[in-house]
């Protein structure tokens, strides 16, 4: 088979990882890709977005089969663009990948279908969000309805906080249009806990959980980031939150979204609040997480490719999926200054050394080529991420790993999975 990846971060980094593991691939690409990724694939200068050209590729080399990374695109309709011209393509629809393009209708289809989440209220006029916050109780959230990143959620414990949260969202457009419509909604307590799913359209089967850490700085503190590290599995998520999820988040999801008529295929990511109320969704995503992807993927037992092709046939019910017993910690090396401003171009050293350690790995998020070397190029610049028998054997061996690489204005968390001290 020839394959082609979209996207060009961490997540695609760990999907070409595991795709070249497969014997039935003879041939990865990536469009764009980044230098890591480039050791699994080949990689083309097409952005993710230019659809036509994505298209007008996989037609030309005969791509076999075609493997959406990123939201942007998803939420665009490039699957639709794909399918047009009867190509095979890995992802949701663009009716389907509205669950993470709007928030305000995945709150509004939770609610129609009884799934448990936050109570809440959808606006597009500022002044009247404003009116609202003044009978709200607080702490309260906002969020911007659109994508943004992972960034466009905010946490407000004041009235007067909340209030310049809507004029950021709303009037200053921090993130663009997708704040033309925002969701405030009650501020739950809890563990987070995130839990990656495939599904075909009516069958849905979860991967092993994990746990996320969003903040920029130690101690969940600073700006809200894409993500600064991550584990799996979860210790907080117990069979019985799993029985109960089951039964009243996943399954319930997948049918709701067949019955609007939006059949979903592909990857729903669940962020769920492990609350005293039981399990709460946070919110949903149309693909895998990053670095979510990271930390699941390497324990992951299947053939993606029978997994992907098995959702885009139907057929997920047919798949033994299978998860190994271990447990995997990913930390992400940053430039300082992320996700604010931060300088790129740095050379990148000790790449090599992973290759000697089995059980190790290194994600690429923001690296390209220059002059010869790898070198840095985004705020979220690797994943050093690495397997042990337990949590926190995997931790040690995460940050014994982060010592191998360096580069000028490394910057990295040194409390991912501090929780797992807690189970």
């Amino acid at each position: 088979m020839k394959v082609l990846i979209v996207g060009s971060g961490g997540r695609e980094h760990a999907i070409a990882w595991k795709v070249a593991q497969s014997p039935k691939v003879d041939k990865i690409y990536c469009a764009p890709g980044n230098a890591g990724i480039a050791e699994y694939a080949e990689c083309v200068d097409i952005a993710a977005m230019e659809f036509d050209k994505l298209v007008a590729f996989a037609k030309e080399k005969a791509i076999d089969l075609t493997v959406i990374g990123m939201d942007d695109p998803l939420v665009g309709g490039v699957v639709d663009a794909f399918e047009a011209e009867g190509l095979r393509v890995f992802g949701p629809r663009k009716n389907a990948a509205i669950l993470e393009g709007s928030k305000a209708f995945s709150k509004d289809l939770m609610k129609k279908y009884h799934i448990p989440t936050a109570a809440y209220e959808t606006f597009s006029d500022p002044e009247a969000a404003e009116k609202y916050l003044e009978t709200a109780k607080f702490p309260i959230v906002l969020k911007a309805d659109g994508l943004a990143l992972g960034k466009g959620v905010l946490i407000c414990n004041t009235l007067e906080e909340a209030k310049e949260g809507v004029k950021t969202i709303m009037l200053d457009k921090k993130f663009g249009s997708a704040g033309n419509e925002m969701v405030i909604e009650e501020f739950m307590t809890g563990r987070e806990v995130s839990v990656l799913s495939f599904v075909d359209g009516k069958t849905i089967k979860t991967m092993s959980s994990a746990q996320d850490h969003k903040r920029a700085g130690d101690g969940d503190t600073g700006l809200n980031t894409g993500g600064m590290g991550n584990f799996s599995p979860s210790p907080f998520y117990t069979e019985e939150v799993d029985k109960f999820c089951k039964k009243y988040i996943y399954q319930p999801t997948v049918d709701a979204m067949a019955a609007e008529g939006r059949p979903f295929k592909g990857v729903i990511f669940f962020g769920l609040m492990l609350t005293p109320d039981g399990p709460k969704v946070l919110e949903y995503n149309a693909r895998f997480g990053d670095p979510e992807a990271q930390v699941v993927l390497p324990r992951m037992k299947t053939d993606i490719i029978d997994v992907f092709e098995a959702c885009i046939d139907g057929t997920l019910d047919q798949i033994d999926l299978q998860f190994a017993d271990n447990a995997c910690v990913c930390i992400v090396l940053a430039s300082n200054g992320y996700p604010v401003s931060y300088e790129k171009g740095f050379p990148i050293r000790g790449l090599e050394t992973f290759k000697e350690h089995e059980g190790y790995y290194c994600f690429h998020a923001g690296t390209k080529f220059k002059d010869g070397e790898i070198v840095t190029n985004g705020g979220r610049v690797l994943g050093v991420t690495a397997l042990g028998d337990t949590l926190k054997e995997a931790r040690a061996n995460a940050y014994k790993a982060v010592d191998w690489v360096d580069f000028d204005n490394k910057y990295y968390r040194h409390d991912i999975g501090k929780a797992i001290d807690e189970a």
